[in-house]
């Protein structure tokens, strides 16, 4: 990747020299190798006066408080290390950190419909809760739901965000950023870069005005932590910062640090777990047992395949694999999202959306490919798991479980 320039008085420097100092510049002036994890949930001050017109201030704008910091829901030293971070990776001027990816897309539908703008303009798929969340209304907005060549035709008066995921979950297919920049004019474009991570592709160089991470994935990378960022510019984070604070969707102090740790080996992981992935691609495409196989052109660790056979006997077969909803952790996972993370999605939207119910996704991670495959392959040729099951042609409905919602 090229190397990131972030003005004229810093010397550019490459994504994965960033992953690794970005958000700790300063510990080194401060005595410290490792970041601090700052855990209060409020500060102490003697001046009353100073205080009250720091947060009039933050009242009023939204920005960053300067000095030490007043209460947990305002901000958080530990966090805001991993927003700079983040920030510099996704080439943005500014991110805002919440407790989980949906809480992140939240506050983004809240600071576009205070500001009277409610219509939102969506390609699928996305991620099942992500699309629950628009076309519910829970949050008092309107979806109109097309495709990429669509947008420009979709967008009204009202229209407050378009929004798309590439690639997407959990088909991978792609979309063109640059072009859907153009296509929405004046109002902003969200891109949801939870698959491919800054480490693939940077959203806001090709015009997106936000973009949105389920930080528990790649960014974390280790199962262990649950987030969700936006990178922005400065004037949308202003607002995203007010409402995170009303609303109290704070990220947790060690969640940060976890994240922050995270980013450190980011690019390391990505690499490492995408050139797996391509290998299995290229063994999956050619085997008699897989109908198709969908993989993006920019690459990434995340693999989905279409069986001719029972999907769930491919489940119930794996024992290296994780049969587990989420992803970008170092373990492999594999899912079926016509039963899970997609399950809350209306099934005519699902298969609409190219989600079939003989979809799995597969999340690589870092073990040795080659034991990869052979958990892979003697699941593909395992019995069925379960009582014989009625034959049904590729792209009918199989057994499922009960809806509910549930992880990426």
């Amino acid at each position: 990747m090229d190397a990131m320039d972030y003005g004229p008085s810093v010397t550019p420097r490459a994504l994965a020299t960033e992953a690794v100092h970005a958000g700790r510049d300063d510990l080194a002036g401060l005595g410290l190798h490792a970041p601090p994890l700052d855990l209060s949930t409020t500060y102490p001050s003697y001046d009353a006066r100073a205080e009250a017109a720091r947060i009039d201030e933050f009242a009023t704008t939204g920005a960053r408080l300067e000095g030490p910091p007043v209460y947990a829901r305002l901000d958080n030293p530990t966090v805001a290390r991993f927003e700079e971070a983040l920030a510099r990776l996704e080439g943005a001027e500014a991110a805002v950190a919440f407790a989980s990816g949906m809480a992140a897309l939240s506050a983004v539908l809240l600071a576009r419909a205070g500001q009277g703008l409610r219509h939102v303009v969506a390609v699928r798929p996305l991620y099942g809760c992500s699309d629950h969340l628009l076309d519910t209304g829970l949050l008092g907005t309107e979806v109109t739901w097309t495709d990429p060549a669509g947008v420009a035709d979709a967008i009204r008066p009202d229209t407050g965000l378009v929004m798309v995921e590439t690639p997407a979950n959990p088909t991978l297919a792609e979309a063109d950023v640059r072009a859907l920049a153009h296509s929405c004019g004046s109002v902003p474009l969200l891109v949801d870069n939870t698959f491919a991570t800054p480490v693939l592709q940077r959203p806001v160089e090709q015009g997106a005005r936000a973009v949105l991470h389920s930080a528990t994935k790649y960014l974390g990378g280790h199962g262990d932590v649950m987030g969700g960022i936006v990178a922005c510019d400065e004037e949308f984070a202003r607002t995203l910062r007010q409402i995170r604070f009303a609303t109290g969707g704070v990220l947790h102090p060690l969640a940060g640090y976890l994240l922050l740790r995270g980013l450190s080996t980011l690019p390391v992981r990505v690499k490492a777990a995408s050139a797996s992935a391509a290998e299995l691609v290229r063994r999956l495409a050619t085997d008699p047992r897989i109908a198709r196989v969908h993989y993006p052109r920019i690459g990434g660790a995340m693999i989905a395949f279409e069986v001719y056979g029972d999907p769930h006997d491919v489940i119930a077969g794996v024992r290296l694999i994780t049969p587990a909803v989420s992803l970008g952790s170092v373990d492999t996972l594999i899912q079926h999202p016509a039963s899970i993370s997609h399950r809350i999605v209306a099934e005519g939207d699902r298969r609409s959306a190219g989600v079939s119910d003989r979809l799995l996704r597969m999340s690589v991670g870092l073990e040795d490919v080659e034991d990869l495959w052979r958990d892979l392959t003697q699941a593909l040729s395992a019995p069925p798991a379960g009582p014989p099951r009625a034959t049904a042609p590729a792209g009918a409905g199989l057994p499922d479980a009960t809806p509910r919602p549930a992880g990426r």
